[in-house]
């Protein structure tokens, strides 16, 4: 496993130690939530831009089934 180093200031390492949570761990999970969230995000304007030049066709129906599921998922 690779390491990585985060600096923070002292105030922020003595509110760190009052909370007992795994903060590596947690640190983990952000990186990797926001490694999902930026791949989405490329997928997004990959797809946007395939749409403008024409070519890709979205089905019919499938924005409001897409959007529906994201709603009963939340």
């Amino acid at each position: 496993m690779a390491i990585i180093t985060v600096r923070v200031d002292e105030n922020l390492k003595k509110m760190m130690s009052k909370i007992k949570i795994n903060w590596s761990e947690y640190i983990r999970e952000a990186i990797r939530r926001r490694i999902e969230l930026e791949e989405r995000k490329a997928a997004a304007k990959r797809l946007l831009e395939g749409l403008k030049s024409g070519r890709h066709v979205v089905p019919k129906g499938f924005i409001s089934k897409a959007l529906r599921e994201s709603r009963k998922n939340r």
